[in-house]
């Protein structure tokens, strides 16, 4: 089981909230609400933003034509996950 640590959930929820610079706190992310439209309000060039920062950050490549970037980055709990499994240790 990847390490889905509250740290590493903080630290995507900061990394989302200074990409994007938005008007909520990192702690104000809840981790299952939805990163898309009625929860955090993110469009899908939001989406890419963050894509190409976690990919940066973590050393891993999240793609534009992954057919799991809907799952992927449905909420920040899901987002987490995925780069727990995914960065380079």
């Amino acid at each position: 089981m990847p390490d889905t640590s509250p740290e590493l959930q903080d630290e995507v929820a900061s990394l989302i909230v200074s990409t994007l610079n938005l008007d909520v706190s990192p702690e104000e992310i809840q981790p299952d609400a939805s990163l898309y439209g009625e929860g955090l309000g993110l469009d899908s060039i939001d989406i890419l933003e963050v894509a190409l920062v976690v990919s940066k950050r973590f050393g891993f490549q999240l793609r534009a034509d992954n057919a799991d970037n809907v799952s992927i980055f449905s909420s920040l709990a899901s987002l987490t996950r995925h780069i727990a499994a995914n960065r380079e240790k």
